[in-house]
């Protein structure tokens, strides 16, 4: 048996491949492609096992109906469960090929050959398709979890050069988006927002919506809710500006504006104890004193302002109503999950709604396609027979998407004479990581929708649980990978914070690991020890050491840094069982403050790599997005709503800081392959603060890094 819960959940063969008439393979995954190049991976795996030119691959786009259900694609699981799943199926249809083959042939089995799915007898010009062998059915069969694989040595596929699914499309343009869709008798849809979250709606000016209508605009209001259709969408958007203008609202006590870093520290809060990264159900432990041969104790806090996913494209959704259903087209990442709390939400059942996925905006985490999807879906309830294409404006994505919450880590730790740590303890406090429409008992599915919270009959309000899952939510990698004999390690699940929150790439991780990397560096300082060595010394994992000295040595560790430039380095394993990641950073702090990013080694132990390109590209645009958390990003907001609605109030990293990166992988061919998409977001944030304080002395410890907080920062250094 396999403990994969992707072929626990599909166990069937018929889940995963179809052999096409003309002889391509269908491989098929629960697992969507999001910019994270899983399509091509996938049709890698699927090729190298069957023997079959990746050409000759085609991934279809999942949809709830024909497809594995995968649960949501999060956490860097798509190779491991996927991947894994798709090569033990891709295994399985090639012995059970070769079984027919034999049949009929009436040759062994030994005596047969695969090439680019023709079976062929060795020594003769017999040979058979894929196609004929299956004349147009079905396997039939289970996957096979223990079906042998291809020996290492005879990858053709695996680790080499391949093409990225779309790259062609993608560049010039001719890709076809969940935005670009258009179906007969269409309609264009926009939502009418309020201030702010806490806003009721009162009504529309009569008048305005009498000539509105007049002009063939459709108004749908539920509650709250309401949203514009008509079949002109430029005409449709001036309507809805119009509209807009004219709402009255309930603005209620509009949003709390106390400072939030406070209310994390202040709040009621849920405190648990978390033990070899799994949150136990105990009383959280006070902290003891430190140990007797503790030569030096240091705390430290360390903090993160609430940020945005930041799509450059915002949402978007299509959905049709009809006599046997709903249809909806999605760029969500957990379609199985949207249909479910969808239908929750809507009181009907879930085999009444289809949804595909359909490409949109690249997201790592939950940004506004769920919600837009669904917004789709209520003005197509209104306007049934009529397919309806919604889409969110720039000010829509940036004020209405689920935030990665706010943080704060509170870190102390001893050290001996020897410059040993002898004593760890870390507090983190955050909201919730796990905002996602899931179908959980109580209506939380529903709640986690945001246009369910308008109508007129509302869903409850979402009061998040925490995660008991190891390595899940806030307290993701806050259990330290290096070898420290006493730990004490506490996740806060704070109460009543002001904004929406849920998943963003690395959940808790970006701000536990730089944490922990920022005081591995202050403690490696107090003990006169160097850095990497001090990292070293307390680390016994030896692929851990080495990417650790890979990038040291890359990025010049040991050298005297050129003048006014700072070098910092920081390391973690990704959920402490996925990729191994060390980053240095090469920067530079200019008379304004102003950080500039020179040059960034990555290396990283990824197990068996699948796509070499694709895994530098994941790595690499991880490092880009967390340092632009790190050094740009902050959602702002006053009593009145949110204030960062576009991108000068919010800026993010520009080319002109784009700094040359240097991605060495570790080679392990044979190796289980390891999830990679979000294993650099927590060093990236560590390196570039370490680095920092290298070249000017100024230890960072909140987010984000501009003039303004250095300055600040160098202020209170002096006080």
């Amino acid at each position: 048996m396999t403990d994969n819960p992707s072929l626990l959940n599909n166990p069937n063969l018929d889940d995963w491949l179809i052999i096409l008439p003309d002889g391509d393979i269908e491989a098929r995954s629960g697992k969507v492609d999001v910019g994270q190049r899983i399509s091509t991976a996938l049709a890698i795996i699927v090729s190298e096992e069957m023997d079959v030119d990746l050409e000759h691959i085609q991934i279809a786009p999942p949809a709830t109906i024909g497809f594995p259900d995968e649960g949501m694609t999060t956490g860097s699981n798509s190779i491991e469960q996927s991947g894994h799943a798709l090569r033990r199926a891709a295994a399985t249809a090639r012995r059970h090929l070769i079984g027919i083959a034999v049949e009929k042939f009436g040759a062994p089995a030994e005596c047969l050959n695969i090439k680019d799915g023709l079976i062929g007898v060795t020594g003769t010009n017999q040979t058979i398709n894929f196609a004929e062998l299956m004349d147009g059915g079905g396997f039939g069969i289970p996957v096979d979890p223990n079906a042998p694989l291809k020996p290492t040595e005879d990858h053709r596929w695996i680790g080499n050069a391949a093409t990225p699914r779309h790259m062609t499309e993608f560049v010039t343009g001719a890709f076809s988006y969940v935005h670009d869709m258009a179906l007969p008798g269409m309609l264009h849809a926009r939502p009418i927002r309020p201030p702010h979250a806490n806003a009721q709606l009162i009504d529309f000016d009569p008048k305005v919506t009498a000539q509105l209508t007049g002009d063939g605009i459709i108004i749908v209001r539920n509650g709250s809710f309401a949203a514009l259709a008509g079949e002109d969408e430029y005409a449709l958007i001036k309507a809805a500006r119009r509209l807009a203008e004219t709402a009255e609202w309930d603005l209620g006590d509009g949003l709390d504006t106390e400072d939030v870093f406070q209310r994390l520290r202040d709040n009621d809060h849920l405190s648990l104890p978390v033990v070899d990264g799994t949150p136990v159900d105990d009383p959280a432990p006070a902290l003891r004193d430190p140990p007797p041969d503790a030569a030096q104790t240091l705390s430290a806090r360390y903090e993160r302002p609430y940020v945005m996913h930041a799509t450059i494209g915002p949402s978007a959704g299509m959905a049709v109503c009809t006599d046997t259903g709903i249809e909806v087209w999605t760029h969500s990442q957990g379609i199985h999950s949207f249909r479910a709390s969808a239908a929750e939400a809507l009181g009907v059942a879930p085999d009444t709604l289809t949804v595909h996925h359909a490409l949109g905006a690249g997201c790592y985490g939950h940004n506004g396609a769920d919600d837009a999807a669904f917004d789709a879906v209520l003005i197509a309830r209104a306007i049934p027979g009529r397919p309806v294409l919604l889409k969110w404006t720039r000010e829509d994505e940036h004020a209405w998407e689920p935030y990665g919450s706010c943080m704060a880590a509170e870190t102390r730790a001893s050290i001996n004479a020897a410059g040993q740590i002898i004593q760890w303890s870390q507090d983190t406090y955050s909201d919730t990581h796990r905002g996602r429409p899931r179908p959980d008992p109580g209506g939380d599915g529903p709640a986690r929708l945001l246009g369910a919270r308008y109508l007129s009959d509302p869903a409850r309000a979402f009061s998040a649980k925490p995660s008991m899952t190891r390595q899940g939510g806030l307290h993701r990698n806050l259990d330290p990978y290096y070898d420290f004999p006493d730990t004490r390690l506490v996740k806060h699940l704070v109460r009543d914070l002001p904004l929406r929150t849920s998943a963003l790439r690395c959940l808790g991780a970006h701000v536990n690991v730089f944490a922990l990397e920022s005081f591995i560096d202050e403690l490696a300082r107090a003990a006169k020890i160097d850095a990497l060595a001090f990292r070293l010394n307390h680390l016994s994992d030896r692929r851990a050491k080495t990417v650790l000295n890979a990038c040291a040595e890359a990025i010049g560790w040991g050298d005297v840094a050129a003048e006014g430039h700072g070098l910092g380095l920081a390391f973690a394993r990704y959920t402490n069982s996925k990729t191994y990641a060390a980053v240095g950073v090469d920067l530079s702090v200019d008379d304004a403050a102003q950080v500039h990013l020179n040059r960034v080694v990555i290396a990283a132990d990824a197990g068996e790599v699948i796509d070499r390109a694709g895994l530098s590209a994941q790595l690499e645009g991880g490092f880009l997005q967390a340092a632009s958390w790190t050094l740009y990003e902050q959602v702002t907001f006053d009593e009145s709503g949110i204030t960062s609605r576009d991108w000068d109030t919010y800026p993010i990293l520009r080319f002109d800081n784009v700094p040359d990166i240097e991605t060495i992988l570790m080679e392990r061919p044979g190796d289980a392959p390891l999830g990679a998409g979000e294993a650099v977001g927590g060093p990236a944030a560590g390196a570039i603060a370490n680095a920092i304080f290298n070249a000017t002395q100024i230890r960072m410890r909140r987010m984000p890094f501009t003039p303004d907080m250095i300055r600040a920062a160098a202020a209170a250094d002096t006080n």
